[in-house]
């Protein structure tokens, strides 16, 4: 019987798991990563200007940044759950009308509550949400051999969007205003993202209500429901994000209360996040050797050592080398725990449960930021705010402990 014409036909092998069109769709979303990635760099950038045009202090500008990361960490979820229902194109399309109409609404606000609502509803939450979590899960049901390095690239997205767009947009803003270069990247986000979404049209070739792994055991074996083994799961990527935000939210701070210059904390911050990709990649690469959880447990060590090391050395040289090493230490985390959930749980549950735990990590970067703040307030130094970050490590090495143990008890057992 012939298929309707409207239907996506279903996948050969040719068009299945790590064939040659799962890389040209891998291709595609690390595009749309990149592109959908902007709500998440164009409230930094445009902060002075935000600043100026409404005469408020530091603090109020920098409201939407938060703003705009609580709507993006929420809006993953739903984004999520709309992918695994209907495919990714749906909540791509939404994502890329949602931008357009976001940037447009914000460069006519007339006040600051104005633009915070506009960057928390349409953009983060309606908006650039589906470019993370939402893609991440579905390129991971296109992979089984190589689905560490696939995972890795595209939630490189980010990164690159965080390369490629503040010096597009800050010239756009010296060049045009603040007002005219939001609805430039509106307009391009609905003339690019709507025609790549449409190449995402075929059907995922793994949906078949158990584990795509065959590891839904482990479940049994750690004795954890589902659901409980989504808290443990969301409760350890918060932790680790916690950790992760000291370096990444303060080091300009730090460098300037060491009397190094915000310059040169920017440049750290700039090493760190290069050599962030360069870890994300390589950790691709070994999570398709050890699996998720063993590269989860190999980078949380490695991130943890690196924040001991910020205690003692707070020389100018030596704060570059540590800053490497977190670099190098803690890219490949995120990407792990959207490993892990695919290899727990059923292939249709991806999007929502992928983004959930994503979205966990999103949430520790806010949480951990602002923490750090608090904590340097209340001692006058950072030390006592690396020491919370290397405690919450620990919490994530814990959990990431725990479950290699319940593995290796499910393979004892087995044989």
């Amino acid at each position: 019987m012939n298929l309707p014409a409207t239907e996506p036909r279903p996948s050969s092998p040719a068009e299945g798991l790590d064939s040659a069109y799962a890389w040209r769709r891998l291709a595609v979303s690390l595009a749309l990563s990149t592109i959908g990635g902007i709500g998440l760099w164009s409230v930094v950038v445009s902060l002075p200007a935000i600043e100026a045009e409404f005469g408020v202090d530091r603090g109020s500008a920098s409201l939407p940044y938060l703003a705009t990361m609580i709507g993006f960490a929420c809006g993953g979820v739903m984004m999520g759950r709309l992918s695994d229902r209907f495919s990714i194109r749906v909540p791509l399309i939404i994502g890329a009308i949602m931008l357009g109409i976001g940037y447009f609404a914000a460069a006519q606000v007339t006040a600051l509550w104005q633009f915070i609502a506009v960057q928390t509803i349409a953009i983060g939450f309606l908006g650039s949400s589906v470019s993370f979590g939402p893609l991440v899960a579905d390129v991971s049901l296109w992979f089984r051999r190589r689905r560490g390095i696939a995972v890795a690239i595209v939630a490189s997205g980010n990164y690159l969007s965080g390369t490629i767009w503040p010096p597009i947009l800050q010239h756009a803003i010296e060049t045009i205003g603040w007002r005219q270069a939001h609805m430039g990247i509106g307009l391009v986000c609905v003339v690019t993202m709507i025609p790549l979404a449409m190449l995402l049209r075929r059907p995922s070739p793994t949906d078949d209500g158990v584990a795509a792994d065959g590891t839904a055991e482990v479940l049994a074996t750690s004795r954890l429901s589902p659901r409980q083994l989504m808290s443990v799961l969301v409760l350890a990527g918060m932790a680790c994000c916690i950790a992760m935000s000291m370096p990444q939210v303060h080091i300009v701070a730090y460098c300037g209360d060491l009397g190094y210059g915000a310059q040169r904390g920017a440049e750290m911050l700039s090493l760190m996040l290069g050599l962030g990709v360069i870890s994300r990649l390589i950790s691709g690469v070994i999570a398709d050797k050890i699996g998720g959880l063993g590269t989860l447990m190999l980078g949380s060590i490695l991130q943890g050592l690196a924040l001991v090391f910020y205690l003692p050395f707070d020389g100018l040289m030596p704060l570059y080398i540590v800053s490497g090493l977190f670099g190098l230490a803690q890219g490949g985390i995120v990407p792990s725990y959207a490993l892990i959930v695919r290899e727990y749980f059923p292939a249709r549950e991806a999007g929502a449960k992928v983004s959930l735990v994503l979205m966990a990590t999103v949430a520790g970067m806010a949480v951990g930021g602002w923490m750090s703040g608090e904590i340097y307030d209340l001692t006058g130094s950072y030390k006592a705010a690396f020491i919370n970050g290397i405690a919450f490590n620990l919490l994530n090495v814990s959990i990431a402990f725990w479950l290699v143990m319940g593995r290796r008890r499910m393979a004892t057992q087995a044989a």
